[in-house]
C-alpha cells in the first residue's frame, strides 16, 4: 500500500526546474534513499514531502491525503501529526535538555509526557544524558536526540536529510543502525544522502539528475550489517 505518492510533480523557480516531472511511489513500511550530485533537487523533494514547501505543479498523496491541494495552516498540521523531520543541522534549542527538547515536539502536537520523551531518549541509547545541553552532547549524541523529537510523535514517515552530514564514522554507523531498528518495527524511512555509504543500507535507492529521477531500483546490498563490517568480512576471507 502507497503510504506517499508523487505523481507528475515539478518544482520551478524562476527559469530553473528544481523537479522536473517526478513521479515516484513509496509503500508503507519501505527505506528508501534520494541520492544525487548537488543541485539534483534532493532537498527540494525533501522539502515537499515534509510540508514545508509546495510544488509548482503536480500531486503529492501522503497517507490518502492530497497535500499539494492543502492550506499553508493545514500542512503545519500534517507536518507535525504525520512526518517525523530530521536535519543534518540539529535544530536543538541551545539552553533546553536533551529531554526538553523532545518533550517540545510532544507540546506542539497534544501534551508532553516526560516519561514518553524519557523512553524515546532510551530507545536512542541516551536516557542517561536526559538531562544534558546541547553543547555537553556530541554531534553524535545530538543528531540522536533529533531522532527521538522525530519519533516522539508516532509519525507515519520519517524524513532525514543528510542526517550522517556532520558525523564521523563511528556515530555515522550509529545512527543508521537505529535506522535499521526502525525499518525493522516497520517504520518508513526516506533519507536523502549523498553519502553512498548511508545509500548502501537501504531497501531502495532513487537518483536523482537535473531534476529527474535517473534510476529507482531495489538495492541488491540491502540487508548486511554495516559496509565497514562487510569490508572487514572480505578482508578476513
Amino acid at each position: 500500500m502507497s503510504l506517499l505518492q508523487l505523481e507528475n510533480v515539478s518544482k520551478i523557480y524562476g527559469d530553473l526546474k528544481a523537479l522536473d516531472n517526478i513521479s515516484l511511489s513509496i509503500e508503507k513500511g519501505e527505506w528508501v534513499a534520494i541520492m544525487g550530485p548537488s543541485g539534483s533537487g534532493k532537498s527540494t523533494m525533501m522539502n515537499i514531502i515534509g510540508c514545508m514547501d509546495c510544488a509548482t505543479s503536480g500531486k503529492i498523496i501522503l497517507d490518502d491525503i492530497d497535500i499539494s491541494k492543502e492550506s499553508q495552516s493545514s500542512l503545519t498540521t500534517i507536518r507535525r501529526e504525520k512526518i517525523g523531520l530530521i536535519f543534518q543541522q540539529f535544530h536543538l534549542i541551545s539552553y533546553l535538555t536533551a529531554l526538553e527538547n523532545v518533550m517540545v515536539a510532544q507540546y506542539y502536537h497534544s501534551m508532553p509526557d516526560e516519561k514518553e520523551a524519557l523512553k524515546a531518549l532510551e530507545m536512542v541509547g541516551l536516557k542517561d544524558r536526559a538531562k544534558h545541553l546541547p553543547h555537553q552532547l556530541s554531534g553524535g549524541e545530538q543528531q540522536r536526540v533529533c531522532i527521538a523529537r522525530a519519533l516522539i510523535n508516532s509519525p507515519e514517515i520519517i524524513l532525514a536529510d543528510e542526517p550522517t552530514g556532520n558525523l564521523d564514522e563511528n556515530n555515522e554507523n550509529i545512527v543508521l543502525d537505529i535506522f535499521k531498528q526502525l525499518h525493522k518495527e516497520g517504520k518508513t524511512l526516506v533519507v536523502v544522502t549523498h553519502d553512498q555509504e548511508v545509500g548502501d543500507v537501504a531497501q531502495r535507492i532513487v537518483h536523482l539528475e537535473h531534476g529527474k529521477i535517473s534510476s529507482d531500483e531495489i538495492n541488491e546490498k540491502f540487508g548486511v550489517s554495516s559496509i565497514s563490517e562487510e569490508k572487514s568480512s572480505n578482508e578476513n576471507a
